[in-house]
Formats: structure tokens, C-alpha cells, sequence
């Protein structure tokens, strides 16, 4: 049976928990939006949470979540290290943060060997799209050749990864703008490009969403990327390659420069190394986005629980 593994993007949160918006309690027994996102993974059948963190942030991230998960579900860390970068690379001068979403994937390149999920620690995405995706992982993995040494590799030509599909007006907030990954899709559901959007906000009720500027209107059925995707490890080379060519590449004035994970993953498919299939989720995004927000995330949640969705105390 596969043992697929959530990975959990949390080095964004800061050492003061307090203000920090990733931790903020909004549900019913003070649990936080990670919480019900690592409920629901486990009801989906992972097996495993690798969180992403910093190591300034270790020691009280394990107090105040990890060692209370641990009992639940087998745990990890990884440590995403603006300083670790391939041989014969330095870092630019005055580059403090670490390197983006792809970096951060990329930190699990030792410790996980086994299909797995990504997450942001700060969105919540709903039962449904755990489902999907460890469905996905799963039967993919049980399609792999297994190879004489233990190994196993991909049955297909090109990897086989998915993305969870979120509809645009599931993921807007009310309180402001917000940027999301609009998708081209094909018409058998497989991920043609991925467009960084900024500026998203619904337009009254008449169905489409605008840019800050005016200029481009949005299906609000649209599907985006909350940045849930399953892979297989062979992302994670890939990861690797592409990193060092982005800091080879850097020019001095690009130091705050960003190494996105959908960026490569789009390059996979243009390339034609890998097919990513979008597994459409109707599930209603919920985040911290604006302070304003909080309410409402809290309210959406006691409804959930009034549903019978989530019990009121979640561990």
C-alpha cells in the first residue's frame, strides 16, 4: 500500500506567534487553519507530514504544533535555508529570506522518497481535495515499474503529476484583492499553463471577477491554483536542475528574485517531461488574507462543524 506523505510549506511563519496570521485560532476549540488541513489528510489516508520550516522557528513550531501532531501521525521537518544552494553558487549579497516555493519543495530532496502532496500552511482547501489527490498519488503509484533494485519509475513517458483545481469565486475575498494561479486547461482536464495573477476581486454579482485596474475580466468559474499539487520524487531532481540554472542566471540587482515552484512546473510541461492532471475541487477555499477576514473564517467554520463536517474539537 503507498504511503503518501503531505508536505506542509510553513517557512513563512514568523518566530512571534502571536501575530502571526498562519496561527491565528479560528476554530471552535482554538484550532488553526493547519489543523483542519492535516485532519483532513489524514481522513484521506496520508500516512505522513513533512512540515518545511526555518530553523529560527524550530524549537517553538515543535511546541506548538508539531509534538501535538506527532501523536497523531508520523512527522518530519525539513529546514529551508536561504544558504542552501548548489556548489559553486553563492548567495547575492543582501539576500536575507529563502528562495520561494520551489526552494522550499526542493529542501525535502533527502528526506522524502515517496509520492507526496504540497500544501501552504496558511489556506484552507477542504476535505474533498485530499481525497482527490491522494487518489491520484495512489493509483499512480501502483501503475510505476518496479525495478530489481527496489526502485520504481514512471510507467508513462512524461511524470504524472496532479494540481487540486479551485473555481475562482470559491477563493476570493471579500475584503480585498488577492492573487491567484489562473489554469488553461485542456479538454481532458490536464494543465496546459498556469498564469500568476494579481489583483483579483469580485465584480458585484454578475459572475466575473476584474483586475485592480479594471482592464481584464475573469470567469468566476475559472479554475486557479492554491498551490495543492501531487508529485512523485522525480519532481524534486528536477527541482534541483532548475535552481542551479536560476542562480546561475541571477544578475546582481536580483536579489530578492523568487524561485516559484508553478514556474517549473510549467516548464515540465512545455517541455513535455511531465502531464499534470487538474482534479476540480468544488470545496470553498478559506484564508487569512486581510485582518477583516478572520471573522469570516470563523464563521465558516462553525458551519462546518453545525454540518457535521468537522467534530467541535478537531484532536
Amino acid at each position: 500500500m503507498s504511503k503518501n506523505t503531505l508536505v506542509i510549506m510553513a517557512a513563512g511563519l514568523g518566530s512571534r506567534y502571536g501575530g502571526m496570521k498562519q496561527l491565528e485560532a479560528v476554530g471552535p476549540s482554538g484550532e488553526i487553519i493547519m489543523d483542519y488541513s492535516i485532519y483532513d489528510a489524514i481522513k484521506a489516508g496520508f500516512k505522513k507530514v513533512v512540515f518545511i520550516i526555518r530553523e529560527d522557528i524550530e524549537k517553538e513550531f515543535k511546541e506548538v504544533i508539531g509534538n501535538r501532531i506527532s501523536k497523531l501521525i508520523e512527522v518530519d521537518y525539513v529546514i529551508q535555508d536561504v544558504n542552501n544552494i548548489p556548489e559553486g553558487l553563492r548567495v547575492p549579497e543582501g539576500r536575507i529570506k529563502p528562495w520561494g516555493t520551489g526552494h522550499a519543495v526542493l529542501s525535502c530532496i533527502n528526506k522524502v522518497k515517496e509520492p507526496f502532496a504540497v500544501i501552504n500552511a496558511d489556506d484552507f482547501y477542504g476535505r474533498e481535495a485530499f481525497v482527490r489527490v491522494n487518489e491520484f498519488l495512489t493509483q499512480n503509484e501502483n501503475n510505476r515499474i518496479q525495478l530489481e533494485d527496489g526502485s520504481s519509475r514512471q510507467a508513462n513517458s512524461k511524470y504524472q503529476f496532479c494540481m487540486a483545481g479551485f473555481v475562482l469565486g470559491n477563493t476570493l475575498s471579500e475584503n480585498g484583492t488577492v492573487s491567484r494561479g489562473v489554469c488553461k486547461i485542456s479538454e481532458d482536464n490536464k494543465l496546459v499553463d498556469v498564469i500568476e495573477t494579481t489583483g483579483i476581486m469580485k465584480k458585484g454579482n454578475q459572475g466575473i471577477a476584474i483586475l485592480e485596474n479594471g482592464e481584464e475580466e475573469i470567469d468566476l468559474n475559472s479554475s486557479v491554483s492554491m498551490n495543492m499539487w501531487g508529485f512523485t520524487p522525480e519532481i524534486l531532481l528536477e527541482l534541483e536542475a532548475y535552481f542551479y540554472e536560476f542562480l546561475k542566471n541571477l544578475k546582481e540587482n536580483e536579489s530578492k528574485a523568487e524561485y516559484y515552484l508553478p514556474e517549473v512546473v510549467a516548464n515540465l510541461i512545455k517541455t513535455s517531461k511531465a502531464e499534470v492532471t487538474v482534479l476540480k475541487t468544488n470545496d470553498k477555499w478559506f484564508g487569512i488574507t486581510y485582518k477583516e477576514d478572520r471573522d469570516y473564517v470563523m464563521k465558516s467554520f462553525k458551519k462546518l462543524v453545525r454540518e457535521g463536517i468537522y467534530p467541535e474539537k478537531l484532536f
